[in-house]
């Protein structure tokens, strides 16, 4: 089961809305190509920030003074008596991802989705520290967003 939850903490996220979950919910029905597992239920809470409210996580929480365009948090819980259960917090900035987009000439939209790609193969076990992680979640990356109709990010 996977369930999600929309937080708008910004007015720069008004307008998007309707296009954001209409995205967030496409996405979602890939969910065999994300590794999504059906013997875990997801809570996911997509949480629609400004700048200012990401920098101050990501100082928080990754001791980055800095904003960024997503940060994904994952916590499992596990009862003998039900399914694993994965609640996860993914944070967006809308004025970072305007910006990333604007730099690399891709919609808004695009770089969202790739954004959210990115934070479900994270919530389902996908790391990039090491090289050979990140070229196992770039190429996880490219397939799913290509089945989606988006171009390779990478290319750009």
């Amino acid at each position: 089961m996977i369930k999600l939850n929309f937080y708008v903490q910004s007015k720069n996220w008004s307008r998007r809305m309707s296009k954001v979950t209409k995205i967030t919910n496409e996405v979602v029905k890939k969910k065999t190509d994300l590794n999504f597992d059906k013997n875990i239920n997801y809570y996911l809470n997509i949480i629609l920030l400004n700048d200012k409210k990401m920098k101050k996580l990501n100082l928080k929480y990754k001791r980055k003074n800095k904003t960024t365009d997503v940060l994904t948090f994952v916590s499992t819980l596990k009862n003998i008596n039900y399914n694993k259960t994965k609640y996860c917090d993914i944070f967006f900035s809308a004025e970072t991802i305007k910006l990333y987009s604007k730099q690399n000439k891709i919609s808004f939209y695009d770089h969202f989705t790739h954004l959210l790609v990115h934070s479900f193969l994270h919530i389902n076990g996908y790391m990039h520290k090491k090289a050979n992680d990140f070229i196992k979640m770039k190429k996880a990356e490219i397939e799913i967003l290509n089945k989606i109709g988006l171009q390779n990010p990478y290319l750009l």
